[in-house]
């Protein structure tokens, strides 16, 4: 008897922390930006010129990474200049430049950075079948040459922080010096924009669903 008793307070006691877990991760989900999010009538003259910049190009309004930016206006304007240089005028063709910023997502985990850029690299060409492998956290199979140059050279780098001779020489050889700059700067500023996101707790716009969902690699 007294066992059998054991046995259901162990059960309940189970029970209650699914229940606990299962809550937090509601909560988890549900949880505020820890900066409120500004609306453009809340602007000061300094932010609303940058504020109008962002509201011409991006898929978030002035939400995600912008929402804490505009607490910086200057810093936000230069950071937005150069993410404008390395979207839109880089060397790096859009294809492979939207892969890169989409292995930084994933390895961040951004839920912004891959709700916006993942329908951009698909559209730009890259294979929807690498972009599914890639959200699965798998290294994509059958990536033609230059993909997979791109994959190991931008996971390379900012894994180990230093990229072998042959990984470097094979991305030159295949995008040229330029593009290998380029590359390399449009990975570390989207580690940027990742870490403003992470550090700011910025989710996706209401309405949206995330991503990467709890559980889920």
């Amino acid at each position: 008897m007294r066992r059998s008793a054991l046995i259901v307070m162990a059960m309940l006691t189970l029970a209650a922390g699914s229940v606990a877990i299962m809550a937090t991760g509601l909560r988890a989900m549900s949880k505020e930006p820890r900066f409120s999010q500004l609306t453009m009538d809340q602007l000061t003259d300094q932010q609303k010129p940058l504020a109008e910049q962002i509201m011409k190009i991006s898929s978030v309004g002035i939400g995600g990474p912008y929402n804490p930016l505009l607490r910086s206006p200057v810093l936000g304007q230069r950071m937005f200049d150069l993410l404008h240089y390395l979207r839109w005028e880089t060397s790096v063709p859009l294809k492979l430049n939207e892969f890169a910023i989409l292995i930084i997502g994933r390895q961040w985990r951004s839920q912004v950075e891959w709700l916006a850029h993942a329908p951009l690299a698909i559209k730009a060409g890259l294979s929807p079948d690498i972009v599914a492998e890639l959200k699965a956290n798998k290294r994509p199979s059958n990536m033609p040459p230059q993909e997979t140059a791109v994959y190991d050279f931008v996971t390379e780098l900012t894994t180990k922080h230093a990229v072998a001779d042959e990984t470097f020489n094979r991305a030159k050889e295949l995008l040229g010096e330029q593009q290998v700059v380029d590359l390399t700067a449009v990975a570390g500023s989207y580690v940027a924009v990742a870490m403003l996101l992470a550090m700011s707790e910025e989710g996706v716009p209401p309405g949206r669903e995330p991503p990467f969902k709890p559980g889920e690699p």
